[in-house]
């Protein structure tokens, strides 16, 4: 049997137009969807949502998955259970959000403002974080598991039971932190990390190598196998 040429032009010709619609109508249904209020449980996965004002909104369990958030403003909004894996948060502002229990794994966050943040058991695992300021904080029971958190600001946070296991806090502020409960340090890097006038006594799988590349002082509280290195306290940067 002979295929005829001409046939399997026009059929291709129409498949293409199929696929063309198709394509077309995907996509408005995917802009379409990243139109959506932001309200309590929205679905922004993948969507654009750059330079916008959406301070004291209402984002429960919202699906944020690989959204772009760069630039935005989520100053004081409610954030717990939303789902921000893989997000852009550059220079965004989480400011006095509450975002308990949120997941913040693979998020790029680059010099993001979340000043005042209420991040109870919020999991921040394998995040790039550089620059990011967590002043004043409240990330007790928090997961910063291989996070990237080099120049990241903690100081006057409440790190209770904190796991930074396997971070990067090179030159980290965590000055006037709240450090009990247990906090976990395996594998962290501590370069010029500052924790002057930190209580460390309980803190887990701290090393004399890490705190001899750390910043302390002498009202630094170590675990009792640790001592205080003699080069202590740091020079200005």
């Amino acid at each position: 049997m002979q295929c005829n040429p001409r046939w399997l032009r026009v059929t291709g010709w129409r498949l293409g137009l199929l696929t063309l619609l198709l394509v077309m109508v995907a996509s408005e249904a995917f802009a379409a969807y990243c139109r959506s209020e932001p309200v309590n449980g929205v679905d922004w996965t993948g969507c654009e949502k750059r330079h916008l004002m959406l301070g004291g909104s209402d984002l429960q369990k919202a699906n944020l998955y690989d959204a772009d958030l760069s630039f935005t403003d989520l100053s004081g909004s409610t954030l717990q259970g939303a789902d921000f894996e893989r997000s852009t948060l550059i220079r965004a502002s989480l400011a006095g959000a509450k975002a308990d229990g949120a997941n913040f794994q693979r998020i790029e966050a680059y010099r993001s403002d979340m000043t005042g943040l209420s991040g109870l058991n919020a999991d921040f695992e394998s995040a790039e974080m550089q620059r990011v300021t967590l002043s004043r904080a409240n990330l007790a029971g928090a997961n910063f598991k291989k996070a990237e958190l080099s120049r990241a600001l903690f100081d006057r946070a409440i790190l209770t039971g904190v796991d930074f296991s396997f971070a990067n806090l090179s030159r980290a502020t965590l000055i006037n932190a709240r450090t009990d409960g247990g906090m976990n340090f395996t594998d962290s890097f501590l370069f010029r990390t500052r924790i002057e006038g930190l209580d460390l006594s309980t803190a887990k799988g701290l090393t004399q190598d890490q705190i001899d590349l750390a910043c302390g002082d002498d009202k630094t509280i170590l675990p009792a196998d640790l001592k205080k290195p003699s080069a202590w306290p740091c020079p200005s940067d």
